[in-house]
């Protein structure tokens, strides 16, 4: 699939596709769209998305994506009255293919949450690398209510954020939480009224846009890297990733701090190839 150049007041001959693609410079914003089923994910939804981040991850006009949903909802998970006919195994695969492809955005990926964000579509909104919540925001891990045990990798996520206790209830008892009570256990990066919510997301992309992302996106895998590795090997991931830097926008950064301006940072490989 290719990538659609839309404007934010894309019209209605888009509409048919389940996820939407809009641009603002640097900044791409993919938009769920099924808001009558409160963006409910189907198995070709899933794909589509995943297919949607391949593209845009190789894609050297854009240094920030904003993952939303269309309407007054984030996601509400998957959509069980449209299973694939397939072996369940089979169609998990497909899903957990999407979340590997959320987790590992080379990247930054903000999710907009407002509204609904449960089951898989709270999980997916936690696999991005910032979770910016309106205050309205509703969240569940709602799988249990359904018979279902935990998917799209919340069983890897919630203990690292809230703890094993407190994951546990949140898995085996499916509550409903509001934004302040998400915000409370850690599972929010920043907390808006609603009002604020596409300004607040549009100055945290903007800075993302402007920052050295190779370094900060290594930043963020190695912090996520870090809550299982030892002290020894974090030490040898950071030296390594500091190689990188320093042939990728450090240079940069001390020219800038040397001349007494502002850095402005490429992204590109600054070690000359041979002729």
């Amino acid at each position: 699939m290719s990538i659609e150049s839309l404007s934010s007041t894309a019209g209605p001959a888009s509409a048919e596709s389940d996820v939407l693609v809009g641009r603002d410079g640097a900044v791409a914003t993919i938009t769920l769209n099924r808001p009558t089923r409160r963006n409910a994910m189907t198995l070709d939804s899933w794909i589509a998305l995943r297919e949607t981040l391949a593209e845009l991850a190789l894609d050297d006009a854009t240094r920030v994506v904003v993952l939303t949903g269309a309407g007054s909802d984030f996601c509400t998970g998957a959509d069980l009255d449209k299973r694939a006919p397939m072996h369940p195994l089979t169609r998990m695969r497909q899903i957990n293919a999407t979340a590997l492809a959320v987790a590992e955005f080379p990247k930054p990926l903000i999710a907009k949450v407002r509204g609904y964000a449960v089951g898989a579509g709270w999980n997916l909104a936690l696999l991005c690398d910032l979770l910016i919540a309106s205050r309205d925001a509703q969240f569940s891990q709602i799988f249990a209510k359904r018979g279902l045990s935990v998917d799209f990798g919340g069983s890897w996520l919630l203990p690292r954020i809230v703890g094993l206790h407190r994951a546990k209830r949140l898995a085996m008892l499916a509550e409903m939480i509001d934004a302040e009570q998400a915000d409370a256990l850690g599972l929010v990066s920043e907390l808006v009224e609603p009002e604020e919510l596409d300004g607040m997301v549009a100055r945290f992309a903007a800075g993302l846009a402007a920052s050295p992302t190779v370094a900060v996106m290594q930043s963020a895998r190695l912090i996520e890297d870090g809550t299982t590795s030892s002290l020894r090997d974090a030490l040898a991931n950071e030296a390594r990733s500091q190689a990188v830097n320093f042939a990728t926008d450090a240079p940069a950064a001390l020219r800038a701090f040397v001349e007494k301006r502002p850095p402005a940072f490429s992204g590109e490989w600054q070690v000359p190839q041979p002729s």
